[in-house]
């Protein structure tokens, strides 16, 4: 029902920048909350960020909090993730989710029916 799609991944040096796009089709999601997250070789997927439908309430792993920012742009039915000063800790495959109504849950990776094909970010040391 609900197709994912990301991208503006790359490589980068430590220190830089990526903006990540996830255009979702298939139905509208401006009524619907919106997260990204992460995996890493050998890790388990790992929650990033997560913004309220109406992208007024966020939330940030601490890992990432002062240098991520989520946004989103409904009539485009479009999120964002701008990345800044990346570390080569950052390097992982990214992946769009949603989209979803329950806030509480926005954490667990399990609860979220779509996802995206996932855009790969490294980050060169």
């Amino acid at each position: 029902q609900v197709q994912l799609a990301e991208s503006g991944g790359g490589l980068v040096q430590a220190g830089g920048s990526l903006r990540l796009s996830c255009a979702a089709s298939g139905r509208t999601f401006n009524n619907y909350h919106m997260s990204w997250f992460r995996q890493a070789p050998g890790k388990e997927r790992e929650f990033v960020a997560a913004i309220s439908w109406s992208g007024g309430t966020t939330d940030y792993a601490d890992s990432v909090k002062g240098r991520f920012t989520i946004s989103r742009d409904n009539p485009k039915n479009t999120v964002y993730l701008q990345m800044n000063s990346l570390k080569p800790e950052d390097t992982a495959v990214y992946y769009c989710a949603g989209p979803f109504s329950r806030w509480g849950v926005r954490r667990y990776d399990g609860e979220y029916d779509y996802w995206g094909h996932g855009t790969q970010v490294t980050v060169s040391s």
